[in-house]
């Protein structure tokens, strides 16, 4: 890469599908959920904050801030449930890496899809400590944007191969099984959310619409299975049955940020939950027995975004995967910025740029 100061490697929604297709989605996968569990490990080294949202009546703008000391890095997400009626992602985002030493940005990137494969690999690496041993099969519930990644995830990670597919939407499930026909999967397309958690030993639930919604009753969850909860990710919008919860042994991300966007929003402030950090880095158990059940309670947290931000940065000088942005305004003499603008039009560049 460039060591021109004011040049900042860009990755583009091109470059970001040529990179994951080049290094290969299950791999990608892989490597990234090894970013996470490092940079878990190290949690206390990180700064941590709610992410700051902006909330409207159709949905939520955010960013999502962290530094481990040495690098800094945010993301800016949105989440607006209604944009598929207009043709729009309902989660798009972009993402920067910069030196902490001296404020400069190291890396601009899409991170649409990049989130799309973060939360994925979140979620392998959650069930990879609190699956039931020898999980084969998996719910996934909500076949939006996210079902594939999550299905390659857990296949990559946890060796799942078998999937139940369930949608208020059936097109939603048959282009789901389409795009993961041939990858090595087993796939049942199944008519109710009952039938699809039916000898499943995982449960992923990724539901999009903002609202306070029972996409898995009290009744549907038996003893040993693992919940991946994905899709409560903001005031006012959950999955579960409260009655899931009181039952569940509940691991979060970062609990000041998870009360008041995850599942447990419905559970008293004060309702006992484990930080999955702990359990990655040995200090406290996961799963501790075959009938326990086990909720992952996602939301996404800055942290794994700067995993993701890292291992991108990682990968660019071996693939030269990026482009070169003029970013950074960088004067001979730091202190003249004008002196700058006076030499750019004198030499027409001004000119020719206005022309």
């Amino acid at each position: 890469m460039d060591s021109k100061l004011n040049i900042v490697p860009f990755v583009s929604v091109d470059h970001m599908m040529r990179l994951v297709n080049t290094i290969g989605v299950e791999r990608f996968l892989t490597d990234l959920a090894a970013y996470i569990e490092e940079d878990f490990r190290r949690w206390e080294l990180f700064d941590k904050t709610p992410r700051v949202a902006s909330h409207s009546m159709d949905g939520v703008i955010e960013l999502m801030p962290t530094s481990d000391g040495q690098l800094y890095g945010f993301k800016y997400v949105n989440g607006h449930p209604k944009n598929t009626r207009d043709g729009r992602q309902t989660v798009t985002a972009f993402g920067v890496l910069a030196d902490v030493g001296n404020g400069y940005p190291t890396l601009l990137t899409e991170m649409t899809i990049l989130t799309a494969l973060r939360t994925a690999a979140m979620s392998a690496v959650a069930a990879k400590y609190l699956a039931p041993e020898g999980a084969d099969t998996m719910a996934v519930i909500g076949n939006g944007a996210q079902s594939e990644f999550q299905a390659l995830a857990f296949k990559a990670i946890l060796n799942i191969r078998r999937l139940r597919l369930y949608d208020i939407d059936p097109s939603a499930s048959r282009r789901c099984a389409r795009n993961l026909a041939g990858l090595g999967f087993d796939v049942t397309i199944c008519a109710t959310a009952q039938q699809a958690v039916e000898g499943a030993h995982i449960v992923t639930t990724a539901t999009a619409d903002k609202q306070t919604a029972t996409i898995l009753s009290d009744n549907m969850v038996g003893a040993g299975v693992h919940i991946n909860a994905v899709g409560g990710d903001c005031p006012g919008k959950t999955e579960l049955h409260r009655g899931i919860l009181l039952r569940s042994d509940i691991f979060v991300e970062f609990p000041e940020q998870t009360r008041v966007e995850g599942e447990i929003q419905q559970l008293a402030a004060d309702h006992p939950v484990t930080e999955l950090w702990q359990v990655i880095a040995g200090k406290v158990a996961g799963r501790t027995g075959e009938r326990q059940i086990t909720l992952f309670d996602s939301v996404g947290f800055a942290i794994e975004d700067f995993s993701a931000l890292r291992y991108v940065r990682d990968q660019l000088k071996a693939t030269g995967l990026y482009q070169e942005l003029d970013l950074l305004a960088d004067p001979d003499e730091p202190r003249d910025l004008f002196g700058m603008l006076l030499r750019a039009a004198s030499s027409g560049k001004l000119a020719a740029l206005s022309a």
